[in-house]
């Protein structure tokens, strides 16, 4: 019968550590690996009986191979501190642990709570993540954003959903962005790639296009709209930090 560590990693998430931690009471043994914040995460986590592990960022991907290498056991359930397993993910999590696996990950739909609501279209839903793996065959990808697990052998998938509360107002989405704009631009460089005038251009639009119409993003409402605008905006600025940075480049 397979155990299971849950891993979460965090920085200044207060707000939401206790929901993630207990959702994952299914688990056998739950560490946080938290880096240097500077709010009660710590705190919350180990008086909910988390191990937690201090470390200082060394990015998404990192973060979380050293959270699993840090785990007694050898499968591992990952979530991020603003995710929550729902019950039915955790009954099936439990029922799993009574059989002998048959693949080496296993993958849940996650589901988005955006400005008040459920997201169920707009490229959002149903959003499969493997998130349960063997770390002996599978271990975390991406040096700078969209890290996955990638394991040596088939997925399957269990039952259940991943709840993910995203952001709660426009100006908390529109710093995500910028956040993560930044690390994408310097992705896009670091691999050599090239965006030209045209696509520039047309990539933000078509972005929105494609999820406010063919993703059917009209029907999340009001929030449909902001997630296309937003999806817009992300390649938009994305773009003209990797300009500035191909340009710093240049001039050593």
């Amino acid at each position: 019968m397979p155990r299971i560590t849950a891993t979460i990693i965090t920085h200044n998430e207060a707000p939401h550590i206790a929901r993630a931690i207990n959702s994952l009471r299914c688990a056998d043994e739950i560490i946080v690996v938290d880096a240097n914040s500077t709010d009660a995460t710590p705190e919350i986590a180990h008086a909910l009986g988390a191990r937690v592990v201090a470390r200082s960022w060394q990015g998404f991907a990192e973060q979380k191979n050293f959270a699993a290498g840090m785990a007694q056991n050898d499968w591992v359930l990952s979530l991020d501190a603003d995710e929550e397993l729902d019950a039915v993910g955790r009954d099936s999590v439990v029922k799993w642990k009574d059989s002998v696996p048959a693949f080496a990950g296993y993958r849940f739909a996650r589901q988005a709570y955006y400005l008040g609501r459920w997201i169920r279209h707009s490229g959002w839903y149903p959003d499969y993540k493997l998130r349960l793996f063997d770390r002996r065959r599978g271990r975390w990808q991406g040096a700078y954003v969209h890290e996955s697990v990638r394991v040596d052998g088939a997925a399957g998938t269990l039952g259940g959903k991943i709840l993910h509360y995203t952001c709660d107002s426009l100006k908390e989405h529109r710093q995500r962005i910028e956040f993560y704009t930044g690390l994408a631009a310097a992705q896009f460089l670091a691999e050599g790639k090239r965006a030209g005038w045209l696509r520039r251009r047309i990539a933000p639009c078509w972005t929105f296009a494609q999820t406010y119409f063919l993703k059917l993003g009209f029907l999340d409402g009001i929030q449909g709209f902001w997630i296309a605008f937003m999806a817009s905006r992300y390649v938009a600025r994305k773009y003209a930090k990797w300009l500035r940075l191909a340009a710093e480049k240049r001039a050593g």
